[in-house]
């Protein structure tokens, strides 16, 4: 044991050495590795990553605690072609026989290839070299260190450093920082010399950043120009900019205040040449003019066309190709009012959602028929986007259903189809592709297929009967869609026809950050063509009746070559189950399986027509892609049916009742539900490129009137790699029923899942997650207890998924890898759920491209 035991602290030991060594492989003699950073301020230690962030300086990047990439650097050869010269002549006759071979100009090239540099050149890419300590970039640090501190408040503020070294060509750098006492605003007084614009100032003089007590922060000066500058450039200063507001401080180092001077002089304006001073002059738009096709004013001189409507000017190189009044929707600078930077911006990008234009340009002109100097004139200059757009696409596919395939899409925009920039959208699709799972009795080689078509026609306002402008205002960028589609679909599945439509309409707050969608109607038709396939499908269903026609089918529905049900035999066992012609009755656990499994076929091989409307609504506070703390709130409600029924019942249209006692509308029984979600995701940043995000889901469709269960395209499943990623999509649930059948679903939802995310090296980073949730039955049709969501007690029925995830940011998308597992599995005896799928061999592999949330 005492040998054992002196060999690991040997081995330990030599490790250690290694690993040191190995770090400074290429540390310059009389140099030293930065290890470490370390910043104190009044004696504590500041570990607060935008402080951390002002150092020039930082250690060598690390992979869990390991600096990976340096180690890979070091692995390196200094210089492997002279390497590769002294290997061709370390032996006699080498360099010639090599050149008699090749050539020696092919020789001296083989010193940059990839066989002699190509395997070490990649080492140092990836790697990265030491990051030796300098003095002058600590120097540069000190700087930084002290200005943020007194943009801070800490005008007095002294920063010193010193290098310690922490063993061999190692060293970690100290920061010193003594605050001092924070300086506060005594007092704010104002010099404004042109008296209009001191009185817009005293306007909204209480929005301002700076105010007395409060400790001084060079942040609020900055956002104080900011608003100065907004509030007046809306006000119709148009020639005011942020250079024009200045302050100044009255420093009292006695009691560590300041007393601020708020001072905008006149405007400096060039007369002949010298500068003097005028003041400035609120300005009112005198005329608007809108050019079409044209961002210049070189086409002056060719315009052919012109229209006044509504006291703006509208002109055409040609035939006007715009109705003025579809245009005036997007126009936000009126004639009268005073210059706005926010009209000019609002009218950008009113005109460029149009997709009708390429993106405006607005200029403002000093009109020279005003004596008194204070009127502009606006020009909307316009260059028309193409009139037609034709866009095709291919793409070759391969998957373990489909081995083969091939799909294509076409889609033509017609753009200003009505003159009022509306755009139609006509695209069609289509694929082929190749499957050994379809029954393929005639050996052809593409056995299945799809094709569809779309059209969309995009109208930038709200089109309806009523007036809607008192509600729904220009500047939340209205638009409406109306569209349909048909698609036809034969697969390995039920193969499909489908026929959708609707019209919908969409609009938002002028700053982007809620945005809201009403589904006026919302129609989906299916139409199942190959219902005799359900049980070929549906493996799982099917096997699971076999197993059970053993012991209680008659033999006529089983083949007795193959011991399994036939097709008809199948639905035969069904019926005599139900009938209780099998013997078996209500309270029986075979007979409630069996009735589960009838159930879920009714529900699948039947057509559907859907027929509703719906409200969203959503709100985010994220500002960019790169913004990392923010929050997304996204709720919706659904109704279905309810039209369908009344229009039913009011033109008496033929009804018939189906075997479940539904009423049929055209043939077909509707589906009638209310549905309703709640979607919150909030995220943190810890700086780094480290941040934790969290989800939460809530949803809920409740079948009513004429149906008793939701259609499979609206219910609910759980599991997958935006879900619950210790279970494979739609594996999970219904409740603790164990997901035993092919495809789970339900009419309730819940879910919750927390991430969080670091970066390992560069563009490589990792995540740790946690899941919980499940889907349920409530309220519907379904009877069996395991399924349903019962109460409180159900929430025991929560899975919970956990794991680790692999990412790579490609900055424009990212990859992604989690590995997950069933930390809890509802599915299992309660006394047996904890930590039985921990296991390697468990894992459950997701693929997914971007966040999951």
């Amino acid at each position: 044991m005492k040998n054992i035991l002196t060999k690991i602290t040997l081995l330990f030991v030599i490790g250690t050495l290694f690993y040191s060594c190995s770090l400074v492989k290429r540390v310059p003699d009389n140099k030293q590795l930065l290890v470490r950073n370390e910043i104190f301020a009044n004696d504590k230690r500041v570990k607060e990553e935008r402080v951390n962030n002002l150092l020039t300086q930082q250690p060598n990047n690390k992979f869990i605690a390991y600096p990976l990439r340096l180690s890979l650097y070091n692995l390196a050869r200094k210089n492997p072609d002279s390497s590769y010269r002294a290997w061709l002549d370390k032996t006699p006759n080498r360099r010639d026989n090599l050149n008699a071979i090749l050539s020696k100009k092919q020789v001296e090239r083989l010193a940059q290839s990839f066989v002699v540099s190509g395997f070490n050149n990649f080492l140092k890419n990836t790697g990265e070299p030491p990051v030796i300590i300098d003095k002058k970039r600590i120097a540069k640090s000190e700087t930084r260190l002290s200005s943020f501190y007194y943009e801070n408040g800490f005008l007095k503020n002294t920063v010193t450093s010193k290098i310690d070294s922490i063993g061999t060509k190692k060293g970690k750098v100290t920061y010193t920082i003594n605050t001092g006492v924070v300086y506060t605003i005594d007092s704010l007084s104002r010099e404004i010399q042109t008296p209009d614009l001191d009185s817009l100032y005293v306007v909204e003089e209480r929005k301002s950043f700076i105010k007395p007590t409060n400790s001084y922060l060079s942040s609020d000066f900055d956002n104080e120009r900011r608003r100065i500058t907004k509030q007046f450039r809306n006000s119709g200063v148009y020639h005011f900019q942020e250079n024009n507001v200045n302050f100044i401080a009255i420093q009292n180092d006695k009691d560590h205040k300041l007393g601020i001077i708020l001072k905008i002089d006149d405007r400096s304006i060039k007369v002949e040449d010298e500068l003097v001073k005028r003041p400035f002059k609120i300005y009112k738009i005198s005329e608007v003019n809108i050019f079409t096709n044209s961002n210049s004013r070189k086409i002056r001189n060719q315009l052919n066309d012109s229209i006044a409507y509504n006291g703006y000017n509208f002109y055409s190189t040609g035939k006007m190709q715009y109705k003025p009044k579809a245009l005036l929707n997007s126009i936000f600078v009126e004639k009268g009012k005073v210059f706005s930077d926010t009209d000019r911006a609002l009218t950008s990008k009113s005109l460029n959602n149009l997709s009708v234009f390429n993106y405006p340009n607005i200029e403002y002109i000093e009109d020279p028929s005003d004596s008194t100097k204070t009127s502009l004139i606006t020009n909307i200059y316009l260059v028309n986007k193409k009139k037609f757009a034709w866009r095709p696409s291919i793409d070759v596919t391969t998957s373990d259903i489909q081995q083969f395939g091939i799909s294509g899409r076409m889609s033509f925009t017609w753009r200003n189809v009505f003159k009022r920039a509306e755009n139609l959208e006509i695209s069609t699709r289509g694929n082929i592709g190749s499957s050994k799972d379809f029954a393929n009795p005639k050996n052809v080689f593409f056995n299945i297929f799809e094709f569809g078509g779309d059209i969309k026609l995009n109208i930038p306002r709200i089109f309806f009967p009523l007036n809607t402008k008192s509600i729904i205002r220009k500047d939340m960028f209205p638009s409406t869609q109306i569209s349909t589609g048909l698609t036809n679909q034969k697969n390995i599945g039920l193969d499909k026809e489908s026929l959708s439509g609707g019209i919908n309409y969409n609009w938002s707050t002028t700053d982007g950050r809620n945005k809201f969608r009403f589904d006026l109607l919302n129609i989906n038709y299916v139409r199942n063509l190959n219902a005799g396939n359900y049980f070929n499908v549906y493996k799982t269903s099917y096997n699971r009746l076999n197993q059970l026609a053993v012991i209680y089918s008659d033999p006529a529905n089983i083949d007795p070559i193959t011991n399994n049900l036939t097709d008809e035999g199948t639905l035969n066992f069904i019926s005599d189950v139900l009938s209780g012609a099998a013997g078996l009755t209500i309270d029986d656990q075979d007979y409630k399986t069996i009735l589960s499994i009838s159930e879920r076929y009714v529900r699948l091989v039947e057509d559907n027509l859907i027929v509703s409307s719906s409200f969203s609504f959503n709100r985010s506070t994220k500002l960019n892609m790169h913004d990392r703390s923010f929050y997304n709130f996204k709720a919706k409600i659904e109704s279905a049916g309810n039209l369908l029924s009344l229009v039913g019942s009011g033109l008496k249209l033929t009804k018939e009742e189906s075997a479940a006692g539904n009423t049929k509308l055209f043939g077909i029984e509707y589906a009638q539900y209310i549905k309703t979600e709640v979607d919150y995701v909030k995220q943190w940043d810890f700086g780094k490129k480290n941040t934790l995000a969290m989800h939460t889901f809530a949803g809920i469709a409740i079948p009513y009137g004429n149906a008793k269960s939701i259609p499979f395209s609206r219910s609910y499943f759980a599991g997958g790699s935006n879900d619950n990623r210790g279970w494979q999509a739609y594996s999970l649930g219904p409740g603790r029923s164990g997901g035993i059948n092919d495809f789970n679903e339900a009419n309730f939802k819940l879910a919750f899942s927390s991430e969080y995310r670091f970066r390992v090296s560069g563009n490589f980073h990792s995540a740790l997650f946690v899941d919980v949730g499940n889907i349920w039955n409530f309220l519907d049709n379904v009877e069996d207890e395991r399924y349903m969501f019962t109460g409180i007690k159900s929430l025991q029925d929560l899975a919970v998924g956990s794991g680790i995830g692999f990412r790579y940011d490609f900055d424009f998308f990212v990859f992604r890898i989690d590995l997950g597992y069933k930390t809890y599995d509802p599915g299992r005896e309660t006394s047996d759920r904890w930590f039985k799928g921990i296991n390697f061999s468990k894992t459950v592999l997701n693929f997914g491209i971007n966040y999951p949330f």
